[in-house]
């Protein structure tokens, strides 16, 4: 069996969405994620005119041997776009191994090491009530662990809460105007405590503060949350530094999770090795796919270091499938995140995956167990967008 055919399909149903599909001389076809962000048409384009002139005649059983070929044959390694195309690639061949063995993917992996994955969801609001509330009904819908958010005072726009606005991609960036973290490091405690009170310790809490703190600001935070038993602390600073976590763990016991943007194991080794975290959350997608997020795992067992996959709603529910058979099979995953799509997601990507009391299961259809609907798809076209500006203050950019 040789590939012989494949090609990008961008679609925006609720968001943009970019899939690459490779179909086979045997009539098997498999689908992988390419999304990036903002970017979308950056990936689409290096598939398009770099991968995928490299892929027909090849056997799609090879795995292995071609993620390494588009990885060291480019010269030009990692970074998003180059590894987000390279996950594509990665997801759709483990798709058609998994059709052509009539299995899932997850029994190509070692089979369940546990019976569903643990998923945590966005309780988010503008004001300390509003955000209880929606904690409340996330666990009345059976969800066993939750990110908390709210608009802190003083503070007009902030990461992960309401903005009030249509829930319309913006055409142009989206500015968060007037952040100040000594606003927002007064009211997270506060939040925690309230938040506690209202509905106790039988449910995990999670937070993400965005990569907008230092080094010492994310200590200071952490120790005033050891009392609220976090599952984690998301995010805390930027982690280009990989060694500016060893000062965080010098101040707090609070669990500490980072990763959502990185594409290798280049990017966390060190962060792994040293036990400066508890979580890795890189993604499917986003780091060169099953493949390569497997090395990942196995390098951090060692360490006491989980994954936490990054499962934004800008990621398609091709990677969502591909991050739960990994999920199912890895023993040291510790929770996935999980986002809602837009309605029209999962009509133009049918899925085996479902949810139940806390847990996503990737379903028992062979492959990934999910598709693509080419001719819905097409009624959805691109629709350039961008993600959210911050700025301080003083009006200095700050990281979003």
């Amino acid at each position: 069996m040789k590939i012989s055919n494949a090609r990008v399909i961008v679609t925006s149903p609720g968001r943009n969405f970019v899939t690459l599909k490779i179909e086979t001389d045997a009539g098997v076809h498999g689908i992988g994620d390419a999304t990036l962000n903002g970017r979308e048409l950056a990936v689409a384009s290096y598939l398009t005119e770099h991968v995928v002139p490299l892929l027909e005649g090849r056997d799609p059983a090879d795995i292995e041997d071609t993620w390494q070929y588009l990885y060291k044959g480019a010269y030009w390694r990692r970074g998003p776009v180059t590894m987000a195309a390279i996950a594509a690639v990665d997801m759709a061949l483990w798709d058609i191994k998994g059709k052509v063995l009539d299995t899932p993917v997850y029994n190509l992996l070692g089979g369940r090491s546990r019976r569903g994955v643990l998923c945590y969801v966005h309780a988010s609001g503008r004001s300390i009530a509003d955000t209880i509330e929606q904690v409340r009904r996330l666990r009345e819908e059976g969800y066993r662990a939750i990110r908390v958010q709210c608009v802190a005072p003083g503070i007009d726009n902030m990461y992960g809460t309401p903005r009030g606005m249509d829930g319309q991609q913006p055409d142009l960036p989206f500015v968060e105007e007037g952040w100040a973290t000594e606003k927002y490091l007064r009211f997270v405690p506060e939040l925690f405590a309230a938040v506690r009170d209202a509905v106790g310790f039988d449910v995990h809490l999670l937070h993400d503060a965005h990569h907008r703190l230092t080094p010492i600001e994310a200590g200071w935070l952490g120790k005033r949350l050891e009392d609220y038993q976090l599952f984690w602390l998301e995010d805390a600073v930027p982690a280009e530094l990989q060694e500016s976590f060893r000062l965080i763990r010098q101040h707090t016991t609070t669990p500490l999770a980072v990763g959502e943007v990185f594409n290798s194991l280049y990017d966390c080794h060190q962060l792994i090795r040293e036990q400066l975290i508890d979580y890795i959350r890189a993604s499917v997608v986003h780091a060169g796919g099953i493949t390569q997020l497997r090395k990942v795992a196995h390098f951090a067992e060692p360490y006491h270091v989980k994954t936490g996959c990054h499962g934004a709603a800008d990621l398609s529910p091709v990677t969502m499938a591909a991050a739960l058979h990994f999920g199912l099979a890895t023993h040291n995953v510790g929770i996935q995140e999980y986002a809602h799509h837009a309605e029209e997601t999962p009509e133009v990507f049918p899925h085996a995956w479902s949810f139940s009391d806390g847990y996503l299961h990737p379903g028992e259809a062979p492959g990934l167990g999910v598709d693509i609907d080419e001719k819905l798809a097409a009624r959805y076209p691109y629709d350039r967008a961008y993600l959210p500006v911050s700025r301080k203050v003083d009006g200095t950019a700050s990281s979003w």
